[in-house]
């Protein structure tokens, strides 16, 4: 029986991938296995990664006839996975030896639906800590009671789908798989889902994750179009919050961190290409439009002068024909 399936996306990181896999390899054992999803690369990431199904234990190489972006590579692999428990990695990103065995027994010994991680930011040689924002740690909880309060950052604000562990039951659920087709921000709507409609959680402050921030070829560096998916992304948050059965509660926070984000883009407006930045506009000011007008009137009134300022000019600003329609794509 598989105990672990590892799902791990590759797209163009020929420079990176060997160190993601030498440390694949320091985490291997004979119930583990790692799924490799080619995205359709186009440089020598696919030749590096046919060499690891012969020297790598547990490895099961899945390639794409077409670029996906990295929800579609999660899912091939959530569809290909044979594992009791699922974890992710990026193609970029790398492992400390042993971390998937502790990490295992720790969640095994829980009980819990998944668990959240604390890891490491790596950004040329300048290295940090990141940590889940929820305070109780080793304690089983509901995944609902870390969504709020709304003007704190917390688990939700967390989204990375690799700073943790799955049981199959979420699978099974339905409650594992991205939306297909988002650039980027995928992990919104995801880690949502998972607080709402998961039993039970944990945090463990366990550092064997060591997250590559800064590479060229990442869309968070890359100004296109591909960046507006976020609009999509949080849109689907904003929907899905609004149909449970504590919107009113939650709406606050789903809408409060919309904002932030959208703001967080229009501040640095200048690192996309122009016609890209004028649709960010237009986009965003149609998602505001959008948004239950009280819980943003609430929210607005609550922020900071400049944030609102912002947000409140942006909100007046006429949408541009088709706006609303290219987001919901």
């Amino acid at each position: 029986m598989v105990k672990l399936s590892v799902i791990v996306p590759f797209y163009n990181v020929q420079t990176y991938a060997p160190d993601t896999l030498r440390s694949l390899r320091a985490n291997a054992r004979e119930d583990f296995e790692f799924i490799l999803v080619d995205d359709c690369s186009t440089d020598g990431t696919a030749d590096i990664l046919r060499r690891a199904e012969d020297e790598i234990p547990g490895v099961v190489v899945r390639r794409h006839k077409q670029n996906g972006g990295l929800a579609t590579a999660r899912n091939t692999g959530l569809d290909a996975a044979r594992g009791e428990y699922l974890a992710f990695l990026d193609g970029d990103d790398w492992l400390a030896p042993g971390h998937y065995a502790e990490l295992l027994s720790r969640t095994e010994a829980l009980g819990c639906d998944f668990v959240r991680t604390d890891h490491v930011q790596v950004e040329g040689r300048n290295r940090s800590v990141h940590r889940v924002p929820h305070g109780r740690r080793g304690e089983v909880l509901d995944p609902r009671d870390a969504i709020l309060p709304a003007e704190r950052s917390t688990s939700v604000d967390y989204p990375y789908a690799w700073a943790g562990l799955y049981h199959r039951r979420l699978l099974d659920r339905g409650l594992l798989h991205f939306t297909d087709g988002l650039r980027t921000a995928e992990d919104r709507p995801w880690i949502w889902r998972l607080h709402r409609e998961a039993d039970s959680f944990a945090v463990l402050g366990i550092l064997g994750i060591f997250y590559r921030r800064g590479v060229a070829s990442s869309l968070t560096q890359i100004g296109d179009v591909r960046q507006l998916d976020f609009i999509r992304s949080f849109d689907q948050v904003i929907r899905e919050t609004a149909e449970d059965r504590d919107a009113q509660v939650l709406l606050p926070k789903a809408v409060r961190t919309y904002c932030a984000i959208i703001f967080h883009h229009m501040s640095s407006i200048e690192r996309f290409e122009p016609a890209v930045a004028r649709t960010l506009k237009s986009m965003s000011a149609a998602a505001l439009r959008r948004m239950p007008h009280q819980v943003l009137d609430d929210a607005l009134d609550s922020m900071d002068a400049q944030r609102a300022t912002v947000l409140r000019r942006l909100r007046r600003r006429p949408a541009a024909a088709g706006a609303k329609e290219v987001s919901a794509a």
